[in-house]
């Protein structure tokens, strides 16, 4: 493999079982980048970036994916000082750093004199987890998409993402790949709302899965119908569909200041078991 600096270098195909043993130590907290690796075997045609690897006595202990989001996993202060060397020596690639919050501010305490000022930090997200049916009564109209809905649910999405995110996705061009990145969602059934009189009233994605877990993303309710109750019956359907077919823990993150949609996942049952951080430029 090819050696960027002492202890570091980029993965490839040949390297995925000791990857997969590093994920294994924590592959619910990690779901998004255990996903990325399944899905594409660390092969660099599909990755769309990089997977880091940092070595520590012969052993690979840290990973740091390299994309469009760059995203730190399990790292020792050595290996995040290494990634932040390697990615200061390479600029800013990402649109993104997310994580676990020691590591996220640690590591963009480091780049940001070079990678700031950030368009947004957001340094205490409660990360969450369930595991057991929801403590509320799941919503019946909850489905999943049909392909021929996918008329009705990009533009929600595209309102979700430019609430959440602060910036369309449709910017510089991407609307065609943000469609079809929908459209790819709803074909594999992880696309799911309620849909009435042909609109959107809540909808949530599944943006990772594993035989571990999956992570919820999306969770959006239409402006006109919030403060109805239509959040936690919602999130609970959606936990039962995913429950019951896809893996045995539904997580998720949220922002710390988003109180409506906290008390909604507390009604639903979650729990919070680590805390992440998101700088987006």
């Amino acid at each position: 493999m090819l050696r960027t600096r002492p202890g570091i270098r980029v993965l490839g195909p040949a390297d995925l079982a000791d990857a997969r043993q590093v994920l294994d130590r924590d592959p619910v907290t990690h779901v998004l980048v255990d996903y990325r690796i399944r899905l594409t075997s660390l092969d660099p045609r599909w990755l769309g970036g990089e997977v880091w690897g940092y070595d520590e006595d012969g052993r690979l202990t840290s990973l740091c994916h390299a994309g469009a989001n760059l995203v730190p996993v399990l790292t020792s202060p050595e290996a995040l000082e290494a990634f932040a060397a390697h990615a200061l020596a390479q600029g800013r690639r990402c649109s993104a750093i997310l994580g676990r919050h020691e590591e996220v501010s640690e590591f963009w305490r480091l780049v940001r004199p070079e990678w700031g000022p950030a368009r947004s930090v957001r340094p205490h997200q409660p990360f969450l987890v369930l595991d057991h049916p929801a403590a509320v009564d799941p919503d019946p109209q909850v489905r999943r998409v049909r392909p021929a809905e996918l008329d009705l649910l990009y533009p929600a999405c595209v309102a979700m993402f430019t609430e959440e995110v602060g910036v369309s996705p449709e910017v510089n061009g991407g609307a065609s790949l943000y469609r079809a990145r929908v459209a790819q969602l709803i074909s594999k059934g992880l696309a799911f709302a309620r849909i009435e009189d042909g609109e959107v009233v809540f909808k949530a994605e599944v943006g990772a899965l594993t035989p571990n877990a999956v992570q919820l993303q999306g969770v959006w309710v239409n402006p006109r119908h919030r403060g109805t109750g239509l959040a936690a019956p919602g999130m609970a359907a959606v936990a039962a569909m995913c429950l019951r077919e896809l893996a045995p823990v539904v997580s998720l993150y949220v922002n710390e200041h988003n109180d409506p949609a906290r008390r909604a996942y507390d009604r639903v049952g979650f729990v919070e078991t680590a805390r992440f951080a998101t700088v987006l430029f």
